[in-house]
């Protein structure tokens, strides 16, 4: 929960009263040392950065937290969270999310804003929440462990100190923080449940479940049956080893007044062994991540419903099992993906393409100005930008929105091309295409793979492999586990297109 109070910093009873610190200018020398206090800030708190940063080793780094008894404060403690330069909102917003991640257990925190200027405000809201996530369902209780795997709460209160009343835009402002960060959060709860609870038909249920009271959102589900008659045979060869069969979920949310029309098609692989071209046993267990693109559209539908965002989206969620077994398709077979394209399967590794095809082509038919799909789609993603960048792909104009979209929302994203000398790695002997190519480019030849399913319809082709699962240490707003990227982008894109 998050509110702004009009109040002075010093007088707020509170469990922890957060305060910015800057990396101090060095072209700017004034005689002083260690980092700078930002926003309106307690006299004591300032003597105290002053006076005590090379004892306390403060510095201003990002994500360092330093966490004091208060004294001459209504608070408890002091939190003196680092932003680096602090120069952007994204620094504010993940220096706000730093500190509010290791203050689970605590009911209540304030935080003083670095500065009053509007996207400040709401990178220190969004930060706020965003850093507040643990997820606690499978624990029994406390650990003795750090923070972040602990089985504590996060903490359950914050306050925007002010210093005047609110104004509406700012309380706006504010309520958007909360819907987008409840959205993150969703996806986060979703990537981190077990594959044996999250298997195709419990994600679709879980798609009603989230749509359930929210105006506007309409949820159709395609069983195995639905599939076999509509010619879903991506999703069907994906899906046919695993005792639990695939499903298609459409989620629509479809304003009166919308003049635009947005799909956003997601990867559902609710666990991905590799099919008979079985994965390595190191770090497979991440692969009940491989749902992640899924559960980003599905969140940024609701999200949208909840803004009353002025466009029409339709959300696809293309969910599979892809399991080695006797039933499994085989390399070499040839599918035919909804649509009526031939696709020769050389890897059952590379499923999400081939489940991302069919509900391409049906999103496709229905002539919406802008595609969008999202997937953790190709391990070439994380070797070309590392595990934090996603890469973006396809039409110029429909790549270029979604870069600015994420820039606008401080997600890292960067465009890649879809090379056409690259293409003939494609041809297949015996089919329309083959499902893979040469090993050098495999990223962009999945793009290219899915561009042959979209026709002259406006496409970004976002790949989340990397940031979508941190299973290295919790940093800045970005927890262990599922991260939820890619959700503010494709919210701050709708608004554009409103």
């Amino acid at each position: 929960m998050i509110s702004l109070t009009q109040a002075q910093p010093a007088t707020v009873a509170t469990d922890a009263l957060v305060v910015v610190l800057a990396r101090r200018p060095t072209d700017v020398p004034d005689g002083r040392t260690g980092p700078v206090p930002l926003g309106d800030v307690p006299d004591d708190v300032v003597r105290l950065v002053e006076s005590s940063a090379d004892v306390l080793g403060l510095t201003g780094d990002p994500d360092v937290v330093h966490r004091l008894p208060a004294t001459r404060l209504r608070a408890r403690s002091l939190v003196l969270v680092g932003a680096g330069a602090a120069d952007t909102p994204e620094s504010v917003r993940r220096a706000v999310g730093a500190a509010t991640r290791t203050l689970t257990g605590l009911a209540s925190a304030a935080v003083v804003l670095p500065d009053d200027e509007p996207a400040t405000l709401a990178a220190a809201a969004e930060g706020a929440l965003l850093g507040a996530y643990t997820y606690t369902r499978y624990r029994q209780g406390p650990e003795k462990d750090t923070a972040q795997r602990s089985g504590r709460p996060p903490l359950a209160e914050v306050q925007l100190l002010l210093g005047h009343r609110p104004t509406k835009t700012e309380t706006r402002s504010v309520q958007r923080a909360q819907v987008l960060a409840e959205a993150v959060h969703a996806v986060r709860d979703l990537v981190n449940t077990a594959p044996n609870d999250l298997y195709p038909a419990a994600f679709a249920e879980a798609a009603r479940a989230a749509t359930k009271g929210v105006k506007g959102l309409k949820v159709t589900v395609m069983d195995p049956k639905a599939l076999a008659a509509g010619g879903f045979g991506g999703l069907l060869g994906v899906g046919q080893g695993s005792a639990r069969p695939p499903h298609l979920v459409k989620v629509t949310y479809s304003p009166a007044r919308a003049k635009r029309s947005v799909a956003l098609v997601g990867k559902g692989i609710t666990f991905d062994s590799g099919g008979i071209s079985l994965k390595p046993p190191a770090d497979m267990d991440e692969m009940k991540s491989d749902m992640a693109g899924a559960a980003t559209v599905l969140a940024t539908v609701v999200a949208a419903a909840r803004l009353g965002l002025p466009v029409a989206v339709t959300a696809w969620l293309a969910l599979a099992e892809n399991m080695p077994s006797g039933t499994a398709q085989r390399p070499s077979d040839v599918l035919t993906v909804h649509g009526g394209t031939t696709v020769e399967v050389l890897n059952t590794d590379a499923e999400g393409r081939l489940v991302l095809a069919d509900a391409l082509v049906a999103a496709v038919a229905e002539e919406p100005d802008l595609v969008v799909d999202v997937a953790t789609l190709t391990g070439a993603q994380i070797v070309a930008l590392g595990r934090r960048v996603a890469a973006v792909m396809g039409t110029d104009d429909a790549r270029d929105d979604v870069v600015a979209a994420a820039a606008a929302a401080g997600e890292s994203v960067w465009p890649m091309p879809l090379p056409e000398d690259l293409k003939p790695g494609l041809k297949s002997t015996v089919a329309d295409l083959a499902n893979v190519g040469e090993r050098w480019g495999g990223m962009l030849l999945a793009g290219l793979f899915l561009a042959e399913f979209v026709g002259t319809t406006p496409w970004a082709h976002l790949d989340i492999a990397g940031p979508a699962y941190n299973a290295k240490d919790p940093y800045g707003y970005t927890p262990v586990g599922g991260t939820g990227m890619g959700v503010r982008t494709l919210v701050t894109l709708l608004e554009s297109h409103g």
